[in-house]
């Protein structure tokens, strides 16, 4: 039972998390003009005590590389169904491996917010993002904090389950 409670957990997390990163790769690939305002704004704020090419190199090529990273993410998190209609196919076992990948995407969706989550806190991009006189009423915000939160949980939740499961 537990198992199945902390599967169906995990699948609701990961679903989450790769559909926040799923829909955020067309703005983040394409140069739209609210992720080139969100990571110009970044790189701005960088450049005054990174120096300018730090600075630079995020406003330019930062969505790419957060982009890529979640692209990965939603990829490794979404890798279990799969791999599941493999095993399904071939009638072979597939046992603990939805709980490591959901383990290692909850890690890694955990970092990626965490660095979005301190940009809105800390740099001039605040919780509420105004971009040509329009608010996102700050939910940028707390789908990272949701998600950076909700991805220890699918870490903590997981290795406890192969943890569990070893002994």
């Amino acid at each position: 039972m537990k198992n199945t409670v902390i599967s169906i957990i995990s699948w609701a997390i990961a679903l989450w998390s790769s559909n926040i990163f799923l829909q955020s790769l067309p703005y983040k690939f394409t140069g739209h003009p609210d992720t080139q305002h969100i990571f110009g704004t970044i790189g701005g704020w960088l450049s005054g005590f990174l120096g300018q090419t730090i600075g630079g190199l995020f406003q330019n090529y930062g969505a790419y590389l957060v982009g890529t990273f979640e692209l990965l993410t939603s990829i490794i998190l979404l890798l279990p169904a799969l791999l599941w209609l493999i095993s399904k196919a071939r009638s072979t076992s597939f046992v603990g491996v939805r709980a490591k990948f959901h383990a290692i995407g909850g890690l890694l969706a955990s970092a990626v917010m965490a660095g979005a989550v301190f940009f809105h806190l800390f740099s001039p991009l605040g919780i509420e993002v105004l971009h040509e006189g329009m608010s996102d009423g700050g939910s940028l915000f707390y789908a990272a904090l949701s998600i950076l939160v909700l991805g220890i949980v699918l870490f903590v939740i997981n290795m406890s389950l192969l943890k569990s499961d070893k002994q």
